[in-house]
């Protein structure tokens, strides 16, 4: 499966973002999906997934409460709401997919990033 990531920009702290991972294949509702991001200088951080049901979420601590993650699978989309964004919330995100129930943070499929900046 192909994925494209999409809607990265620049906000000022607080404000939101949506970024969307648009997927290649109808079958895309099979897959779990999650969102990676990466700052200048560190590691591949897991942000968040939702599993190919759809009714399991799991998101790293520091975005609980103020990140969202959902899927459309009728347009064989995953998005990632952000809001109450901090500028510690600049990184590159990068969505991925795997056919298994919960992959972890070891997913199969990789798109290209978008980047995301949060001024202060």
């Amino acid at each position: 499966v192909q994925l494209q990531a999409s809607g990265g920009g620049t906000v000022q702290a607080g404000g939101s973002l949506r970024l969307s991972c648009a997927a290649s294949e109808r079958t895309f509702s099979s897959y779990s999906v999650g969102w990676f991001r990466q700052a200048p200088g560190k590691e591949r951080e897991f942000v968040a997934s939702i599993v190919w049901g759809g009714r399991r979420t799991s998101y790293v601590a520091s975005v609980k409460g103020r990140f969202t993650i959902d899927r459309d699978n009728d347009k064989n989309t995953v998005f990632l709401q952000m809001n109450s964004l901090k500028p510690e919330d600049t990184a590159v995100y990068y969505c991925a997919a795997d056919m298994r129930y919960s992959p972890g943070t070891d997913f199969y499929y990789w798109g290209q990033g978008t980047q995301v900046t949060v001024s202060s």
